[in-house]
């Protein structure tokens, strides 16, 4: 009875998120100023029954002009280039409604599809190791004119002055309109982000978090009375409000980016703890354990030689094959190698494994954990950073030849390898760690770096949410994990040796608790998981050869403490069938759900190239509109 009640009730929540989301009416702002809240706040500025809209959202809006005495639309200008703000701008009417947008986005409006890549590399444009950062819509957009920094927007007498506000978005704008702004997405109201994951535009450098600070100091200057932002309420006593922003975020870029000062670690000298040895480039750190010298900073190989002459790799790669060759030589001259059994990766990314096919050819097995594994066979199935596709390596995936579990321990020339997760940088991580030499030695793969002598060092090797890297989630289940562990030397990749970390580790967990809170305190939703995971709303795989049929796995995340609603429509191209099509239901409290559709595709109908599926995200109501994709193609 009781599991007849539940089904009953999860039916009749499916029910009612068929229907569409029910707007409120339009609210007003000033005088002929009226807004209207969808997937962003459309802003209508109203002379007569004309009008001049900011933003589109949906483009519910439309269906309720009249309401307000407007009977045309005359201009839409877009304050960026992201989907929620312009979704619904294939409704209008353009014999009558002209388009404006910023034209440092001229490129993502008018090629949108070139910012999806089928074979994603390094250095992509707007990517963050090739994955992209920008949210373009699906299909090109036809603007009628681009607007730059200071140019002024003259309509029915009223001067709008336009802004170059990036950080948000790469080339975002900002409406000035007498002690008005339309700021789309550069602040919440309470001195917040609109969300981080629009923000991140590197590997933990800040290149966008310093675009958006400037952006606010610009801002803040102006003596703005009121700021209308693109999503959550009109922003009053704006002035005060972008200066104590402007302090949020100076405040936190210490604590985003890296917690050692990554530009040294290819001017490092020799460890003091290591010794040199006839190999070329390589040092000893332990009587069995061995790494790479100052020469090879920051490539990844380290090496465990037992007794028999037998090796384990941890990690291999961003060094040339010729390198490899050289050290195994003399290595089985100068220390007693016979045979490599297996490289071990730490974690997902390919530049830990780029030496696969070379050591392949010396019969090397490779070992990684079950949560890893499917990122070295399948990467681009994912549309994660530093996929080993990304770095141009001559191939494409790694086959695992053991999967490991979390907990397992491995008996390997009398030595006992215990092998556990471990998140921070990735959430796809492992840690390996061994009584060796009378040492508690730990290899971690990516996930701190440093000096433990200084005391400035936290050691947080980077912040990243495209690596599915939700703090709470990863760098603190690292240091808690470590706390634990107590070892007494951790052993980086690309060859960072840390002896004594005692206090060290102690900072790693400070530091990750003291990012949660500043992350919570910046972000506007109370589950701030939302606001910095790009993929709570995701596919599997994220590229897709519709060529024929396929299956794909559409997973929800849920962060709250409640049972959550959701509805995710997805929008396809010419051609494409989907069953279903739209995703209607429920996910338990703190818990993902993945859910199965079927796509079909008719070849001759579907355009060439890639193609963007954006899914139109409803949660509890809320239409949140098309924060995420997955790209498919019939035909290159």
């Amino acid at each position: 009875m009781i599991e007849s009640n539940t089904l009953m009730k999860r039916a009749l929540i499916a029910l009612s998120l068929l229907h569409a989301t029910v707007h409120a009416a339009f609210e007003q702002a000033g005088p002929d100023l009226f807004v209207w809240r969808s997937t962003c706040n459309c802003y209508v500025l109203r002379d007569g029954d004309a009008a001049l809209m900011i933003d589109i959202g949906d483009g519910s809006v439309l269906d309720h002009l009249s309401e307000i005495g407007v009977k045309k639309v005359e201009w839409l200008l877009l304050t960026g280039h992201h989907r929620e703000l312009l979704q619904g701008a294939s409704r209008l009417d353009r014999a009558i409604t002209q388009i404006a947008a910023p034209n440092e986005e001229r490129e993502l409006l008018e090629k949108p599809a070139q910012f999806r890549k089928w074979h994603p590399r390094l250095g992509d444009k707007y990517s963050v190791h090739g994955s992209s950062y920008v949210r373009p819509p699906s299909q090109p957009m036809k603007v009628d004119r681009w607007l730059a920094a200071d140019d002024v927007f003259d309509w029915h007498g009223r001067q709008i002055q336009c802004l170059a506000t990036p950080g948000h978005s790469p080339g975002g704008m900002s409406y000035l309109l007498g002690d008005k702004v339309f700021l789309g997405g550069v602040m919440h109201d309470g001195s917040k982000m609109t969300n981080w994951f629009d923000t991140e535009w590197d590997y933990g450098f800040a290149k966008g978090l310093d675009a958006l600070t400037a952006s606010v100091q610009k801002l803040a200057k102006l003596g703005i009375e009121t700021a209308f932002p693109s999503q959550g309420p009109v922003i009053p006593e704006a002035t005060k409000q972008f200066a104590a922003y402007e302090k949020k975020l100076v405040d936190f870029r210490p604590d985003y980016v890296r917690g050692y000062p990554v530009n040294d670690l290819s001017k490092r000298g020799p460890h003091p703890a290591t010794k040199p040895t006839k190999a070329h480039y390589i040092v000893q750190v332990t009587p069995h354990l061995y790494m790479f010298g100052p020469e090879m900073a920051g490539k990844n190989f380290a090496i465990l030689i037992a007794d028999s002459g037998h090796a384990l790799l941890l990690d291999c790669g961003l060094f040339p094959k010729l390198v490899l060759e050289r050290i195994i030589s003399d290595m089985k001259e100068h220390l007693g190698l016979k045979q490599i059994d297996a490289c071990w990766i730490s974690h997902s990314h390919g530049d830990h494994f780029t030496l696969f096919p070379a050591l392949k050819d010396h019969g090397v097995k490779f070992w990684t954990m079950d949560s890893i594994a499917d990122k070295c066979e399948n990467p681009r199935y994912y549309d994660y950073p530093a996929m080993i596709g990304a770095y141009n390596a001559g191939f494409e995936n790694a086959k695992i030849d053991r999967i490991l579990k979390a907990g397992d321990v491995i008996e390997w020339e009398g030595y006992k390898l215990h092998i556990d997760w471990m998140p921070g940088q990735t959430e796809f991580g492992n840690a390996l760690w061994l009584e060796l030499d009378g040492k508690k030695v730990v290899f971690t793969g990516d996930n701190l770096f440093g000096d433990p002598s200084d005391a400035a060092q936290n050691g947080h090797e980077c912040v990243n949410a495209r690596n599915s890297a939700i703090i709470d989630e990863g760098y603190l289940v690292a240091a808690k994990y470590l706390q634990k562990l107590q070892p007494d030397i951790i052993m980086g990749a690309h060859g960072v040796l840390m002896t004594e970390p005692a206090a060290f580790i102690e900072r790693y967990h400070d530091w990750a608790l003291r990012a949660i809170r500043k992350y919570k305190d910046l972000l506007p939703d109370a589950n701030y998981e939302y606001l910095f995971d790009p993929y709570w709303v995701s596919a599997y795989p994220y590229r897709v050869d519709v060529a024929q049929p396929a299956e794909v796995s559409i997973t929800v995340r849920n962060f709250r403490d409640t049972l959550q609603q959701h509805r995710v429509v997805l929008q396809l191209p010419p051609g494409v069938k989907a069953e279903p099509a739209e995703l209607v239901g429920t996910v338990a409290s703190k818990s993902r759900q993945s859910f199965k559709i079927k796509l079909s595709a008719d070849p001759a109908q579907v355009p060439a190239g890639v193609q963007m599926v954006p899914m139109d995200i409803t949660l509890d109501g809320k239409q949140y509109g098309q924060l995420f994709d997955f790209i498919i193609q019939a035909r290159e």
